[in-house]
């Protein structure tokens, strides 16, 4: 019989092995294995897609895109399986732990001394694999922004900022809610200097030039 109640065991396993997927640096890894170098001397430094792309090689680029946004979603996936038993409202909670904590491990993955990417890939992964239709409306808007502004950074920032929104428009359980707002909170932290720059109109745009700061929202 299902029930909303979840051993300290099972949430402990859902923020750990949630964080260490997470921690997983796709980028580095593609990278290196792929003979492009280490991607954290390349461009902005950060080891999401974009700044991988910056290497010409579009390839490892979609592996990072992919590895980045599959860890979050497998996180969720896991969490999911093993609350088959639970009810809805502890199958919330633990998806919400574990995607989030897979999100903070990108951000803060302890295999890099805690500097990771800023965590684009992996917001939309887990909100795809926690409530598709949020995903899908949060990878909408960063579509339309892109096209209508060119810029990769606002698009983000206004995915992440929407979503919440979309979590009770399509009305999905309260833990999910929460996941969103903390990852919103997260993704504008990383993306400060982008901030900085967008309120001065520095900040360059898709298929751009090359700038002394490039943007990097991955």
């Amino acid at each position: 019989m299902p029930t909303d109640t979840m051993s300290l065991a099972l949430i402990a396993a859902a923020l750990i092995g949630g964080y260490l997927l997470g921690s997983i640096p796709f980028g580095v890894i593609a990278t290196r294995l792929g003979g492009a170098g280490d991607v954290r001397a390349i461009g902005s430094g950060n080891i999401g897609a974009t700044n991988v792309l910056r290497t010409g090689r579009k390839d490892l680029a979609l592996i990072t895109l992919l590895g980045d946004g599959g860890k979050g979603a497998m996180a969720v996936a896991i969490a999911w399986i093993l609350t088959k038993e639970a009810g809805p409202g502890a199958q919330a909670t633990l998806t919400a732990l574990a995607g989030g904590s897979a999100f903070i491990g990108h951000i803060f993955p302890v295999w890099l001394g805690f500097k990771g990417g800023k965590g684009v890939a992996t917001f939309f992964g887990v909100l795809l694999a926690a409530a598709w239709p949020v995903g899908m409306l949060a990878g909408a808007t960063w579509i339309l922004m892109a096209l209508v502004f060119r810029l990769s950074s606002l698009a983000a920032l206004t995915a992440a900022t929407l979503a919440p929104i979309y979590v009770f428009v399509v009305d999905r359980p309260y833990p999910i809610a929460v996941l969103a707002v903390v990852m919103a909170v997260l993704i504008f932290f990383r993306h400060r200097e982008n901030i900085g720059r967008l309120l001065k109109g520095q900040e360059p745009k898709i298929g751009g030039g090359k700038t002394p700061e490039p943007q990097d929202p991955a």
